[in-house]
């Protein structure tokens, strides 16, 4: 199996911590030497290690704060599904 490159090139921001010290962090990674992309993840604390995650280009993420802003799923909810 090939070596999987990347780098952190800037971190944006931790949204957890879990008992043994890997935070979910939003960071822009470079993986194999491409264009830095959005990616969300957990990563050991050296970032040495890390879990399965989610890598966004620009304009998914903007769609995705659209939607968690509402601003794209006001209708097509039914909120009578919540509880």
């Amino acid at each position: 199996m090939a070596e999987l490159k990347f780098e952190i090139t800037k971190e944006l921001g931790i949204l957890s911590e879990n008992a043994k010290g890997w935070t979910k962090e939003l960071n822009m990674v470079s993986w194999n030497d491409r264009e830095p992309k959005f990616d969300l993840r957990e990563w050991s604390p050296d970032h040495t290690r890390m879990g399965k995650g989610v890598t966004l280009s620009e304009e998914e993420v903007e769609k995705l704060r659209a939607i968690l802003n509402g601003e794209e799923i006001e209708d097509d909810i039914d909120e009578s599904n919540f509880v």
